[in-house]
């Protein structure tokens, strides 16, 4: 029994932490446009969809040869044609991941660093860049290593803010209701930007080796711890600085805490941030350069300069960006996981199941249409 929880908790530890990542900031602020029984009504919809992508995903997964991912997925069950669109989401998702991190992650910096030494939050997004633009080019990944560490360590802190500041966690927060119909498919994007992690449930079947039976128990253990911590994260952040919430979350706690254990939150926030900045900066740079045979300069380039480039730009609303990236990206993964799974349903003779697929596709295509409307109005 021991050694079956063992090998049960590595592989729900790896999909859960990684879900976990710099759409948890976008949160409180997005709660704080629409009110808690919007932002709980979206978490429970999109709770159950995304899970019901994840254990449809678990199927494939098991249905598939090991050591392939999404794109490889795609080939299999779906053709060349999938693969290659498979490998745009990827690139886009990624991209736009990089431009958050880059976004939120020059926000924590500013409000560490420019009480002290002065500077826009510009100008620190720039030094965050910088300094992240060299580890990838380098490919040093011992940085990207203690991410998890670091976000174990950030959770610590949050407790600690919870403790400290428990006291002035308004209720009157939760009750109001500050909607407006404008906002009202606000939290989709973000929200299924943070729920989604069918990427690394492969990883998680290969872990369970003799013990896949148990693969779905883990994905749904899995997905549904984030949502918790969100919801926490939520009642910490908005509870305290209530219409005063910031779209990065912890910048606003300056005006209500002391800034000793801001600060280290905000540091926290900033290295979890800049691991996972580095990470997906390694992996997308190995993308171009391995998959579509980018020369390895280059590859760095597009992947670093092409987020900083629509930061100067001006896309630097953090909550558009993440709301596009989670529409489109993980709709687009979402549709083919669907129609993945109807091809097998098809080769399985269940006809009438293979139909359920397409409520759901549905679902993730208006979602891409609006994200794309709102965005660029």
């Amino acid at each position: 029994m021991i050694k079956l929880l063992k090998e049960i908790i590595l592989p729900i530890a790896v999909i859960s932490s990684t879900i976990v990542g710099v759409g948890l900031f976008s949160l409180p602020y997005i709660a704080s446009k629409v009110g808690f029984v919007i932002m709980l009504g979206y978490f429970l919809v999109l709770g159950v969809i995304v899970t019901i992508i994840h254990l449809i995903f678990g199927e494939l997964s098991l249905a598939t040869p090991d050591f392939k991912r999404l794109p490889g997925f795609a080939k299999v069950h779906l053709g060349e044609w999938a693969k290659k669109i498979t490998f745009f989401s990827t690139v886009f998702g990624i991209s736009g991941a990089i431009l958050a991190y880059l976004i939120v992650g020059g926000e924590f910096l500013n409000s560490l660093l420019s009480p002290i030494f002065g500077g826009s939050n510009s100008f620190y997004t720039y030094i965050y860049f910088s300094l992240g633009a060299v580890l990838i080019f380098f490919g040093i990944k011992a940085v990207a290593k203690i991410g998890l560490w670091a976000l174990i360590l950030f959770f610590l802190i949050l407790f600690a803010i919870f403790l400290r500041g428990s006291h002035i966690i308004y209720t009157s927060n939760f009750t109001a209701f500050p909607f407006q119909l404008s906002d009202l498919f606000l939290p989709y994007g973000p929200i299924l930007f943070s729920l989604s992690g069918a990427a690394l449930i492969p990883e998680a079947e290969e872990m369970l080796k003799g013990n896949k039976q148990h693969l779905k128990k883990v994905i749904v253990i899995a997905t549904l711890i984030p949502i918790i911590i969100y919801l926490f994260f939520i009642y910490l952040i908005w509870g305290i600085t209530g219409p005063d919430t910031t779209q990065s979350a912890l910048t606003g706690l300056k005006n209500y805490l002391g800034d000793g254990i801001v600060n280290m939150a905000l540091f926290l926030g900033f290295l979890t941030t800049f691991t996972s900045f580095i990470a997906l900066g390694l992996t997308l740079k190995k993308i171009l350069w391995y998959d579509f045979k980018v020369q390895k300069n280059l590859a760095w380039f597009l992947t670093c300069f092409v987020p900083l480039g629509l930061f100067i730009l001006g896309f630097q609303s953090f909550i558009r960006v993440i709301g596009l990236v989670g529409a489109i990206a993980i709709g687009i993964d979402g549709t083919l996981i669907l129609l993945m799974y109807r091809k097998l349903l098809l080769k399985r003779e269940e006809i009438k199941k293979s139909l359920l697929v397409f409520p759901l596709i549905f679902v993730f295509a208006f979602g891409i249409i609006y994200e794309l409307i709102y965005f660029l109005k």
